[in-house]
């Protein structure tokens, strides 16, 4: 497992990653609910949809957008195994242990704090119409 300092280093070096921001319904969503909880969300969804040996889908199982810790996975290459195994050293084909849990988990959160001050994010009002990202 690579040092984070170092997959970080790395990654800054990725057009493809670096172009992964929060759009506004994921800023809002982290404000109104907090690191804390986003980051608890995110030991849930890596235990339940990555975890494993052989996720479903793996390589299209993590969405683009809707949730901060989507975007965050792909912005730290924790979005399926083999990037996971690419950038972070963490084999594919096996469960993940705790500690490349906490890893993965370590990753984006470390993202999501690095994202823009969450007060700079301008009040939207809740629509039932979906946003789309153009």
């Amino acid at each position: 497992m690579r040092d984070l300092d170092a997959v970080f280093e790395a990654l800054a070096k990725s057009a493809f990653r670096r172009r992964f921001a929060l759009g506004v319904k994921e800023q809002r969503y982290l404000r109104e609910r907090g690191m804390r909880m986003v980051v608890a969300q995110a030991h849930h969804l890596i235990g339940q949809r990555f975890a494993q040996p052989l996720p479903p889908n793996d390589g299209k199982q993590t969405p683009f957008r809707e949730h901060p810790v989507f975007i965050a996975q792909h912005a730290t290459a924790t979005c399926c195994r083999s990037c996971l195994a690419k950038w972070h050293g963490i084999e594919a084909g096996r469960a993940l242990d705790d500690a490349e849990r906490r890893h993965v988990v370590a990753a984006i959160e470390h993202w999501l704090r690095t994202q823009p001050a969450l007060a700079d994010v301008p009040e939207i009002p809740n629509s039932t119409q979906r946003e789309l990202s153009f």
